[in-house]
Order: structure tokens, then C-alpha cells, then sequence
């Protein structure tokens, strides 16, 4: 919980210096939402290892391999840097790009989640026969 005050605070200051520097400076707006945004991440570290944990911690406890959900950890990082990429380049004015970032986080995230649905696919077929 203080985590996400104190990366609101950021935020939410930062915003109105974007706002401000924006009709000055417009590049140097768009490279400090980046610096922001990366700060906002990396202070997003502790609670993103807290998750993993509990995630290793539930499949140790239901038996579950490690590796499954290694794709798991993946399609979640992939999420998240669409997430913020797509909104940076809308912020910068480039939808299409934004599009694009999207399009190739779907696509990065399928690629990702296959050993997960290779898996789902072998225990149908045993349960089948």
C-alpha cells in the first residue's frame, strides 16, 4: 500500500511538470514520462517478487512444476510492457505504433503461454484415450 502512495504521489507531481513542460519542450515532456515511468517500475520490484513468491509457493504447495508457470511469468512481463509502451506511444501522439506494440505483445504472449497449452493438449489426449 505505501508503495502504490508513494508511486501515485510521483505520478500524479510528475503529470503536472508534464503538463507545464509539454508546451515548452514537448520532447523533454515525453522523456520524462519515460524516466517516470521506469522509476514507477523499478519501484514496483518488491511487490513483484512478493507475487512470484507467492506463486512458487502455491504451485510447490499443489504439486504444480515450477517450469509451468515460468510461461505464466512471461505472458504477465509481456502484459505489462505492452501495457506501458502502448500508452507511452499514445501519449506521444502514435497511435499506430501503440497498435503495433500491441499487436506484437497478443502475438509474444500466445508464443509465450505454448508450452502451456502444449501441456493442456497431452492431458486431454490421455484423458481421451
Amino acid at each position: 500500500m505505501d508503495t502504490l502512495l508513494q508511486i501515485t504521489a510521483v505520478c500524479v507531481v510528475s503529470a503536472l511538470l508534464i503538463v507545464l513542460l509539454k508546451r515548452l519542450q514537448p520532447e523533454n515532456a515525453l522523456l520524462m514520462t519515460l524516466a517516470v515511468s521506469l522509476a514507477a517500475f523499478l519501484l514496483l520490484g518488491s511487490c513483484l517478487e512478493e507475487v512470484l513468491k507467492f506463486l512458487d509457493a502455491l504451485a510447490e504447495s499443489a504439486g504444480i512444476s515450477g517450469e509451468l508457470l515460468v510461461p505464466l511469468y512471461k505472458v504477465m512481463g509481456i502484459a505489462l510492457v505492452v501495457r506501458i509502451g502502448g500508452s507511452l506511444c499514445r501519449d506521444a501522439g502514435e497511435s499506430a505504433l501503440s497498435t503495433v506494440i500491441e499487436t506484437a505483445g497478443a502475438v509474444c504472449a500466445l508464443l509465450a503461454a505454448l508450452p502451456l497449452f502444449q501441456t493442456v493438449w497431452e492431458l486431454l489426449v490421455e484423458l481421451m484415450k
